[in-house]
């Protein structure tokens, strides 16, 4: 039954996603059991608009869901799923507008410092709190005047909803809410693998977040990189070439670009898609600092610190060295093109198969 399909992935939005599954089992099978029972009763499947009665009696989807949630005390089961979603937003356009403002301060201030950027990290438990402490307040209050001035407070929510009873952005309320408004069951995917779940999606942007944090402390904290090996280079003849920042400043460029990316779709919730058109964007860009390196004169990615005294005795050492390094480059050139192509390749195969099968 595709209506109840569509109800039961409504209501797994909802759920605890430790125990999703198992959850979700369980409701289907009593669920259909149920609809079993007033098939036998009637003798006959049940009607679209009775099928829509039934679910409608059953509950909201958000409403069935906070069935199996743990037991909230500040904020009740009504208020909680929202809260949840709002607060889940909050945090997303909080950390993207902090990130925005930090980094125009932090480019604003023409000296790269590292202590500025360890600061504003150290500052973002302070700024989720803030935003926790905030929504928290707004919803206390929203849950004190649903329990204790419900029916003014429907009237007010009806008034705000233009005097629809439903009140779309707070489905809690909602008592005449429609099954046939679901959306439809999401089909999975081809490759056999679960979609990506919120918290992955959330994970990609935290990590990404502080990936490019350490990226911009690299220059003035050199053993973020290298580790030990930093007191190594100090009193090596050897030093790195300039190709190395211009190279450098193109890897954050392009982990900005991928950390946006993702911020978009975890703010649209379009994170369960493939990503085919960012992999292919992010290696076309990939790319270019790799074609920047290869075409570096006489590649030249590591010089002598004293060329004048040091040549003769390091001068064929810094030539091997150098060759290995733009052998390597010219290794990884190769793969990120080959895999491009490939990628390039297998979307273009799928759509031709589409074509084909639409035509038959």
């Amino acid at each position: 039954m595709d209506l109840l399909d569509r109800y039961l992935q409504a209501v797994k939005k909802h759920l605890p996603w430790k125990r999703q599954d198992d959850i979700l089992a369980e409701l289907r099978a009593n669920l259909e059991s149920q609809l079993e029972d007033k098939e036998s009763e009637l003798g006959r499947p049940l009607t679209r608009g009775e099928a829509e009665d039934w679910l409608r009696e059953i509950g909201p989807p958000m409403q069935v869901a906070m069935r199996y949630q743990p037991q909230q005390y500040l904020i009740g089961p009504a208020v909680f799923p929202l809260y949840w979603f709002v607060l889940r937003l909050v945090f997303l356009w909080s950390m993207l507008i902090y990130l925005i403002v930090s980094a125009v301060q932090f480019f604003a201030a023409g000296a790269f410092s590292g202590t500025f950027v360890l600061e504003a990290v150290l500052r973002v438990p302070w700024v989720l709190m803030m935003a926790t402490a905030w929504v928290t307040l707004i919803f206390a209050v929203l849950e004190f005047c649903l329990t204790h001035y419900p029916a003014k407070f429907r009237e007010i929510a009806e008034k705000a909803g233009d005097g629809k009873p439903e009140f779309a952005w707070f489905p809690g309320l909602s008592a005449n809410w429609s099954p046939s408004d679901l959306p439809a069951v999401e089909k999975e995917p081809e490759n056999g693998k679960k979609p990506r779940s919120y918290a992955q999606a959330v994970a990609e942007v935290i990590f990404g977040f502080l990936f490019l944090v350490w990226l911009l402390l690299i220059p003035n904290y050199p053993f973020l990189l290298w580790g030990p090996g930093v007191l190594y280079l100090r009193v090596s003849p050897f030093q790195l070439a300039p190709v190395w920042i211009q190279f450098y400043w193109w890897m954050v460029a392009l982990n900005v670009m991928q950390l946006a990316w993702r911020s978009v779709d975890l703010g649209r919730g379009t994170w369960q898609r493939r990503r085919v058109t960012e992999q292919m964007a992010m290696g076309a860009f990939g790319l270019i600092p790799l074609g920047i390196l290869l075409a570096v004169p006489e590649h030249a990615y590591v010089a002598l610190k004293h060329p004048a005294l040091d040549q003769a005795q390091y001068g064929a050492a810094m030539a091997s060295i150098n060759q290995a390094i733009h052998w390597g480059f010219q290794v990884v050139f190769v793969i990120v093109v080959l895999q491009l192509a490939w990628e390039i390749a297998q979307m273009y195969l799928k759509v031709y198969r589409k074509r084909e099968a639409a035509v038959r």
